[in-house]
């Protein structure tokens, strides 16, 4: 099953520390190890085009759809047997220490 990680923010870490960040270390072992199928960095929320249709009318605005201090900084989408797999790998991200990994299992269409 796969699952999306959204890499996120969180006001309430402790301090980034660099001595900690293994996200090399990280992304060679998952996605070396066949578990990892995408990811990247994403630009800061400032960045961000919020895209709305309402009454048939296009409104395209500049910035995030919510005010929040937390934001999306990265994502990873990861193939793995099941949940307690997926949260495994999550855990040892470095943004588990310095912000917060949300998981949740892609949702096919078809």
């Amino acid at each position: 099953m796969q699952y999306m990680m959204f890499v996120c923010t969180d006001s309430t870490a402790p301090a980034y520390d660099p001595a900690q960040d293994n996200i090399e270390e990280w992304a060679k072992e998952v996605y070396d190890g066949g578990v990892g199928v995408h990811g990247d960095r994403l630009r800061p929320a400032e960045d961000a085009t919020t895209v709305k249709v309402r009454d048939g009318e296009l409104r395209v605005s500049a910035g995030p759809f919510a005010e929040t201090t937390e934001w999306i900084a990265g994502y990873d989408v990861i193939e793995c047997a099941d949940l307690d797999e997926a949260i495994e790998i999550a855990s040892r991200h470095p943004m588990a220490k310095f912000g917060q990994i949300e998981i949740r299992p892609a949702w096919p269409l078809g």
